[in-house]
């Protein structure tokens, strides 16, 4: 299946083969067939954006629920955003938050800014500022920029912090650093 794999990804990016979506997609399926999570990733990815093939979310996100169910990060966290938004499948933020927080205890970045914005927000769980902080702290120490600048938003407001200005400046500051965050 590895191989199967890596022949898929030569074909999609044209490496050492002419590039070919069609070579790809056939290769990929082979490797997924025999359960390899990177390739069923792969294809939704493919779905997702429509390479070489017509661009389907609700296939997009079978094929990332099929490698998330298998403990890939990165399908974890795109089922997770595609049920936030509600791409291809229904919308549900509850679904949303246990796929993003399967991500985000692996150490992903993105996912751990999301699960701050859902608790933030009390989208799908209930709203708790001190988890949602903590939530952004994990991706700030990874260097988020947004993570960071929404510290400092929380720590000016005292949500989930006492409120702080100084707090508030220091975030506010890293995040300027770090290419200011929105």
């Amino acid at each position: 299946a590895s191989a199967q794999y890596n022949l898929g990804i030569m074909y999609r990016n044209g490496q050492g083969v002419p590039q070919n979506y069609t070579q790809a997609l056939q290769w990929y399926l082979k490797a997924a067939d025999q359960g390899n999570a990177k390739a069923m990733f792969n294809l939704g990815f493919i779905y997702l954006h429509g390479e070489g093939v017509a661009q389907d979310y609700r296939l997009s996100a079978d094929w990332f629920r099929k490698a998330a169910e298998k403990g890939y990060e990165d399908a974890q966290l795109k089922l997770g955003m595609m049920h936030l938004i509600g791409l291809g499948i229904t919308q549900d933020y509850h679904e949303a938050a246990t796929w993003l927080l399967k991500a985000a205890e692996q150490g992903n970045i993105e996912a751990q800014n999301s699960l701050g914005d859902i608790y933030r927000n009390g989208q799908g769980v209930p709203q708790n500022y001190i988890q949602a902080f903590q939530w952004y702290l994990k991706a700030s120490k990874q260097g988020h920029t947004d993570a960071l600048n929404t510290l400092g938003v929380m720590s000016a407001k005292g949500e989930g912090v006492a409120k702080n200005s100084v707090l508030a400046h220091i975030f506010y500051n890293l995040a300027a650093a770090n290419g200011d965050g929105t």
